[in-house]
């Protein structure tokens, strides 16, 4: 597997209207996109540091994967992406190393990202996204 930056940190928070202007006004970063993913049931909003993306995940459903985290733990940091150039090849190669994966093949992200996510009980605590635009 070649990763070659990270793609993005994906923040969970209650609610973009009240997130949004924090990082803007107060950081100064300019959102540059925001996007509803259907079924993810989550609505993302983006920023860029150097090369580096911010991904704000908000929940569009108590029973989706951003409202139960939220739920649990509140809001923070909920996953770390990676990019690489072919996300079925990796998640392949990491499946065959004995990674515990959360998806077996690649999905449909925001940005039109293909992606996969890896269990956080293989990865140190942390759940990993690899991505790639294919």
């Amino acid at each position: 597997m070649n990763i070659s930056h990270i793609e993005h940190i994906g923040i969970a928070v209650n609610s973009l209207e009240e997130a949004i202007p924090y990082y803007e006004e107060t950081l100064g970063m300019k959102c540059y996109a925001v996007e509803e993913v259907t079924d993810q049931k989550v609505k993302t909003a983006f920023f860029m540091v150097g090369q580096t993306k911010i991904e704000l995940l908000e929940s569009t459903s108590p029973d989706g994967p951003i409202g139960k985290f939220l739920e649990k733990k509140g809001q923070g940091v909920h996953h770390l992406a990676f990019a690489v150039k072919d996300v079925n090849e990796s998640l392949s190669e990491l499946d065959k190393k004995g990674v515990r994966l959360i998806d077996k093949t690649s999905r449909k992200g925001a940005e039109g990202l293909n992606i996969g996510f890896l269990h956080p009980k293989s990865t140190m605590g942390v759940l990993t996204e690899i991505c790639a635009k294919e």
